[in-house]
This record gives structure tokens, sequence and C-alpha cells, in this order.
């Protein structure tokens, strides 16, 4: 089994979200004490709800925004992961403002609220958005190009921020640029919803699946499982020369949105036959979006003894009957 934490209070910026909850169970089942700082903009109570009761979880609902609030969060704290943020790349195109606010403000105030109290490490959801219109694949953490949207800068401008404050003070933070991720509590709600679970709903309610593009675009599809370890290979590495540094979380595998679209399409018929006559509807490509993304992770399996756990298809596989009951209903 990989290293995990233990023994620590920890902060979860974002701990109502997809992946923020997913870290909620797996650092509390480790042993840890789990503060969760969320405001519900994009989480949700429901993915936390089976956690109130534990003792050693305790939520805090507040805002990334208000520095106050951030110091308060900070009080006795280990170690912070910090996964609040406005995510999607359309969201950042229509409204950069608020996506600066929370994903540049809210950043710095996290990492001078964490300097401020003393915290040990902090670890950091940084972006692939980050790599830009660099052509080059597969991605390797020290070669990026220019940003294509809003988004890719907060996140580039997080990774500035970071250097930074390690540079100056002396802290132990670490980023993990998340390639795609996917799993149970990524839901399908809202314009800007993730690929995975959009598909999937078409598929459940017999709609055609919207393809932005030609669906030969390409992606390194990564299961939560995956980011879960390497947030605890992060929180426990141990060797200087590994802190203070950005790594690519991926599978390392990159699969086109038509393949994609068969595998999920192939797990769900055993529930659904009819999912099998489901036709594709193909829509225009969208502005900013990357064409191809495949990450090198030999970084992480180096410093940090990364092995990521699930492929796309294993991970689908794994997630398809959280999917099915709940996007069904």
């Amino acid at each position: 089994m990989p290293r995990q934490l233990k023994n620590s209070k920890v902060l979860i910026t974002g701990g109502a979200g997809f992946i923020g909850s997913n870290l909620c169970d797996s650092f509390l089942k480790a042993g840890n004490t789990v503060v969760c700082l969320d405001n519900l903009a994009t989480g949700s109570k429901e993915n936390i709800s089976h956690l109130i009761s534990d003792g050693n979880f305790s939520f805090l609902a507040g805002d990334i925004r208000d520095f106050k609030t951030c110091k308060k969060a900070m009080e006795g704290v280990d170690i912070v992961l910090h996964q609040a943020a406005l995510g999607s790349v359309p969201r950042s195109i229509n409204d950069p403002l608020t996506s600066n606010e929370v994903n540049i403000t809210g950043f710095l105030n996290i990492l001078h609220a964490a300097k401020e109290a003393g915290v040990r490490r902090l670890v950091y959801a940084a972006s692939s958005s980050t790599y830009g219109d660099s052509k080059a694949l597969p991605k390797v953490e020290d070669q990026i190009g220019m940003p294509l949207s809003p988004y890719a800068v907060t996140k580039y401008v997080n990774e500035l921020y970071a250097q930074v404050y390690g540079n100056l003070f002396g802290m132990e933070i670490i980023g993990l640029r998340y390639f795609n991720v996917f799993g149970k509590r990524q839901t399908p709600d809202g314009a800007y919803a993730a690929a995975i679970p959009r598909f999937v709903e078409a598929f459940i309610r017999h709609h055609s699946p919207t393809i932005h593009g030609d669906g030969l675009q390409t992606r390194d599809f990564t299961y939560i499982e995956n980011v879960v370890q390497m947030n605890h290979l992060a929180a426990t590495v141990e060797n200087k020369e590994a802190l203070n540094q950005v790594y690519n979380v991926a599978y390392g595998e990159r699969t086109t949105l038509l393949d994609l679209i068969e595998i999920i399409r192939e797990a769900l018929v055993p529930f659904d036959s009819k999912i099998s006559e489901v036709a594709l509807d193909f829509g225009p490509s969208r502005a900013g979006d990357v064409r191809d993304s495949l990450a090198d992770v030999t970084k992480a399996k180096t410093l940090l003894g990364y092995e990521p756990s699930h492929s796309l298809k294993a991970g689908i596989v794994e997630a398809i009957d959280w999917y099915w009951d709940t996007l069904r209903n």
C-alpha cells in the first residue's frame, strides 16, 4: 500500500467538492483529523453528509476570498490540501473576474494564512491547463507553453506564488497538476460539467452525447484514486529534493474522446442494452481547449514513489455502479 498521512490535523479547502470530499474520506480513514473549508459554491453538503457525525471531522462554511476565514481555518493545522477553486475553461472565459478572485486571490489568502500560522506543509491542486499551447507530448513539468484561457492563467499564477513563498519563507509546498480527473461524486450538473459524467448521463437517458469537435482530441483521463494517492504521497514525502516542486498527476496514457465514449458505452450496456444503439452528436470545438494531452509521470514516480493504480478503463469499471445509481434518478 502507498504511504499515507496519519495522526495529523489536515485542512482540506474545497472539501465538499468532488475531489475534496474523496480526500476527506481517505484522510479520515487513515487516522487524521480533518477540517473541511467550503463555501458550497460548487461543492455540496451531500458529498460530506456521511462524515458529519465523525468526531474527527468538522465543516467550516466559508470563502477563501476572505482572509479572516482562511486564518481561522488554519488553527492547529499540520497540513493543508488546497483544492478550492473555480474550475472549467469555459467558465473562466465567460467570467474571468470571478475565476481570478477565487483562484488567485483565494489561493494567496490560503498561502499567506498558512505561512502566518506556521503550517508545516501545503499541497495544492495545480492543473494540466498550465501546459497551454505547448505541442510537446508527453507533458513534462518544466516545459510549458502560453496559457489558452483565464483559468490556465490563474493556475499558472498559483505555481509562481507557491515558488516565491517557498523561496522567501522556507515553506514546504507541493503542486499537483491534475489531468482530467474523474470518479464518484463528479456530477454532470451545469454548463461547466466534466465530460465523463455528462457522457454517462446522456447514455443513461438515451440522449446522444455531444462531442465538441471531431472527437479525436486526446486526454490523459485520471481516476480519483490516483489523485488521492498523490495527495498522501505529497503530504508525507521527506526527501527535501521532492519539496517545492510541481508534479503531473495522471495515469500516463492518452485516449481520444471517441474511444472514451465507447469505453463508457461498453461499461453501461450490461445495465441497459439499449445504450448500444445511442448515436453520437458532434458540435463545434470549444475556445480555449487544448487539442492533445498526455502526462509524463516519471518525476512523480521518481521523487514521490507514485504508482498509479487505475487506468481509464479500470476507473470507469470501478465507478460505473456509482454513476448508474446516481445519474439515472
